[in-house]
């Protein structure tokens, strides 16, 4: 319900991307799709605790439960969104390795606590 309508992308990089807040998904996006760099997988909306139009998106490990705080993300985007602006292929990968290489029960932990609060 945090994130409202939701996107969650498992990259060829073994990352995770998560969309959050749109208004609605494209069509002939499910569970299983493929897709490819540039391809619309949904629209901006406020769905769910948005207080505005926006999208979340968040890069994280995968993890096999629907926990919370890892998959709001752990790695900040930006330097990954400007290179991929920049058409520079720049996968964060190696800073998700290391993160979960450092916080190696976070998955568990997320998933025994799935609606923890914000803080």
């Amino acid at each position: 319900w945090r994130g409202g309508i939701t996107v969650s992308i498992l990259g060829d990089d073994g990352v995770r991307y998560y969309f959050a807040h749109m208004s609605a998904i494209a069509d002939g996006i499910e569970v299983g799709s493929v897709v490819t760099p540039g391809e619309q997988i949904g629209k901006v909306g406020q769905t769910g605790r948005a207080s505005a139009c926006h999208l979340h998106f968040a890069i994280s490990p995968p993890c096999d439960s629907l926990e919370w705080s890892i998959r709001r993300g752990v790695i900040w985007p930006q330097r990954y969104l400007s290179a991929w602006k920049a058409h520079r292929d720049l996968s964060p990968a190696s800073a998700v390795q290391s993160w979960t290489r450092h916080h190696p029960g976070a998955c568990a932990a997320a998933a025994r606590r799935p609606h923890a609060p914000d803080a």
